[in-house]
């Protein structure tokens, strides 16, 4: 209403008042409902001609190298990488979050014995955003997590890419902790029930 106010009084005709009371209300917040979903909108372009081409040609790339390595290749580096507890909690986690991308990643999971499953899914389901900097085809529908903060860090005219490893690198601490913590809570809980794993 106030754009179509502004146009006809730059056409020189007779402005017309704008509605106080309860119907400038109304106005005004019909005005403030459209402008969200506006803004929604061009949110949503931004994304559509940014990072949702970014992300699928990412995609395209890393499935043409899975098949170019093989699929049973791709498979034997997960076994290897399950065979102790420092690769278990970061290299397994590593490989299939990269290759596997969220929710798929969980899936590597197969190569763990029972004892070690929920160590790996709280390894691997905290390595998602860690990597976004660097390799946003591994959790795109997150991708506004670093974005936000990836945003305040470019007004502040500060570089993304020191940020972005150093991500990386704090997330590999992180899950190593986490799984460690977690196979440990695990087999604390499995031995105080009876469970055998």
């Amino acid at each position: 209403m106030k754009l179509m106010l502004a146009l006809l009084q730059q056409e020189g005709e007779q402005a017309i008042e704008t509605p106080g009371g309860v119907l400038g209300a109304i106005e005004t917040a019909g005005e403030w409902f459209i402008g969200l979903f506006q803004a929604g909108a061009e949110v949503f372009v931004g994304f559509v001609t940014g990072i949702v081409p970014l992300v699928i040609v990412l995609l395209t790339a890393f499935y043409t190298i899975i098949n170019l390595v093989g699929e049973q290749r791709v498979h034997g580096a997960a076994r290897f990488a399950a065979g102790n507890m420092l690769t278990r909690y970061t290299v397994l986690p590593v490989l299939a979050v990269f290759f596997l991308t969220n929710p798929m990643a969980y899936t590597f999971g197969t190569f763990l014995d029972e004892k070690y499953k929920p160590a790996f899914y709280d390894s691997a389901v905290s390595f998602v955003h860690p990597p976004l900097g660097l390799f946003p085809h591994v959790n795109p529908a997150e991708l506004f997590v670093y974005l936000g903060v990836a945003e305040g860090l470019r007004q502040a005219d500060l570089p993304l890419g020191p940020f972005a490893v150093r991500l990386l690198l704090a997330g590999l601490v992180v899950i190593l902790i986490r799984g460690i913590v977690t196979q440990y809570i695990t087999l604390f809980l499995a031995r105080r029930q009876g469970v055998e794993l």
